[in-house]
């Protein structure tokens, strides 16, 4: 229990402190106008109070990942909680708020459009790629995923049935991504808001209450398939400690924001709000079964990480308490797959330079889109989640060493993001290497390989900049 309490601290402790040094880093000019203020078109660049983009930037990316990722994250002990503590700090809140503030600065762009302004033409077509894939993945699990949840809620006859809930769920991302965001998006994300905040609360409170026996940190743990910590503990907790999923939905928030002051509030602490919900999810799904671990992996054996919420919600809340927190669970992935297919609209809009004020414009990039999605639920879940898991976090490390490179253009800390920025590099080498959709090679060879590219990657950079500057120096 030590544990947990003290990473929770940690959390909120490192948001009021790092923060603050990372904001002082990017260097924020609370007087430049922002996106939302110099290209206001009703529609998709609509000025929001900041807690309203909060809500919104949260329940954008919390997702399935804080939950499910938290749930299989917890099979390999209390290091989870290391991981989300740290990741979440010093690596995902860093790159949502640089990939939220670097849209800021350029005219609430899309990532693709970023990355390619800072690293190229050819990085930013593969952005584009990685981009479009990503966004579908996530659309298409955040359809799946809740409807089944739904149909396992004790309802009868059409309520029941999955399928029913996929097309309600479908109807609802096709409206919520073609509507202007006021209209839905910054009406509805409140009442989700309180159904999520109920949700880890109430988790988070009942486990502290009924002294569940959660592990601390040091107890020898061993994943019950033998997977080793790193890298794959980083790859299966992303939503929470560090997702390139993110770097897709801050332009979203990036064209409301009034004030550049606001951009801490908004983007770093969105994913620190993310990484509590991890957290608790992570802390619940280890203390609540018997035999800790091993009764955690004989329930998601019989029916996965959602048989694993139902039975951890109502256990801990009670049927009321438990279906209410359900329901949470299910506004978390709701409330990004809706985002998902409304940032594919945007960066096909941005890609192809195609205004979004008409609504046929709009309808012509979003009706595509849904039909893609659409024919991705047919395929199997466990394949999408695993190609899900390695692409989002490739992407993040890409949106890390675009910040690198724009902290050094404009002359600011940039070690602030290349040391996450090396770290993920060695995350996403190392687990390419190792897994079996990877080269399937030996952890012997995997992780020192891993870990000098980690190294190199940031001592080559470093050094290449610091004889750029003497160069330049030299030169004036």
């Amino acid at each position: 229990m030590n544990s947990f309490l003290l990473a929770l601290v940690a959390l909120v402790a490192g948001y009021f402190l790092y923060s603050q040094f990372v904001e002082r880093c990017f260097g924020i000019e609370p007087e430049r106008p922002t996106p939302a203020m110099e290209k206001a078109d009703g529609v998709d660049f609509v000025a929001l109070p900041w807690y309203k983009i909060f809500l919104i930037q949260f329940l954008n990316i919390a997702g399935l990942g804080p939950i499910f990722g938290a749930i299989l994250g917890a099979l390999y002990g209390p290091i989870a909680f290391v991981w989300i503590v740290f990741g979440c700090l010093f690596a995902g809140s860093v790159h949502d708020y640089f990939s939220g503030m670097m849209s800021v600065r350029h005219q609430g762009q899309s990532i693709p459009e970023i990355v390619g302004y800072y690293l190229g033409p050819r990085v930013c077509q593969f952005m584009r790629l990685m981009s479009v894939v990503l966004l579908l993945l996530v659309g298409t699990v955040f359809m799946v995923g809740p409807a089944s949840l739904l149909s396992n809620l004790g309802f009868t006859g059409l309520l029941a049935d999955k399928t029913f809930w996929l097309m309600v769920i479908i109807a609802y991302y096709f409206f919520a991504t073609i509507l202007p965001i006021d209209k839905i998006i910054a009406r509805i994300y409140p009442l989700f808001a309180i159904a999520l905040l109920f949700m880890a609360f109430g988790i988070g409170g009942m486990l502290v209450f009924k002294g569940l026996p959660i592990p601390e940190i040091g107890t020898p743990s061993e994943h019950p398939q033998g997977l080793s910590v790193w890298p794959m503990l980083c790859i299966t907790i992303a939503c929470g400690a560090i997702s390139g999923f993110h770097a897709t939905q801050s332009p979203l928030m990036a064209r409301c924001i009034p004030n550049e002051l606001f951009g801490r509030r908004v983007f770093y602490g969105a994913m620190v709000a993310e990484g509590v919900v991890t957290l608790i999810w992570a802390a619940a799904a280890m203390a609540f079964f018997p035999n800790g671990v091993e009764g955690l992996s004989e329930v998601l054996g019989k029916g996965g990480p959602s048989l694993v919420v139902n039975e951890i919600a109502i256990g801990l809340m009670g049927s009321l308490g438990g279906m209410l927190a359900i329901l949470g669970v299910i506004a978390c992935p709701v409330t990004s797959g809706d985002t998902a297919f409304r940032s594919l609209r945007l960066i096909f809009a941005d890609m192809f330079g195609i205004k979004q004020t008409s609504i046929v414009r709009r309808l012509m990039l979003a009706v595509p889109v849904f039909i893609a999605g659409y024919l991705l639920t047919l395929v199997d879940f466990s394949i999408i989640w695993r190609y899900f898991a390695f692409s989002n976090q490739a992407l993040a490390t890409i949106v890390l060493w675009t910040a690198v490179v724009y902290m050094v253009r404009h002359e600011r800390n940039y070690w602030v993001v290349l040391i996450p920025a090396g770290f993920m590099t060695g995350v996403c080498s190392t687990y390419i290497m190792m897994a079996p959709e990877g080269f399937g090679i030996s952890s012997d060879i995997a992780w020192p390989v891993g870990i000098v590219l980690a190294l190199s990657s940031v001592v080559a950079f470093a050094i290449r900049t610091s004889l750029k500057n003497e160069n330049d120096e030299e030169l004036i």
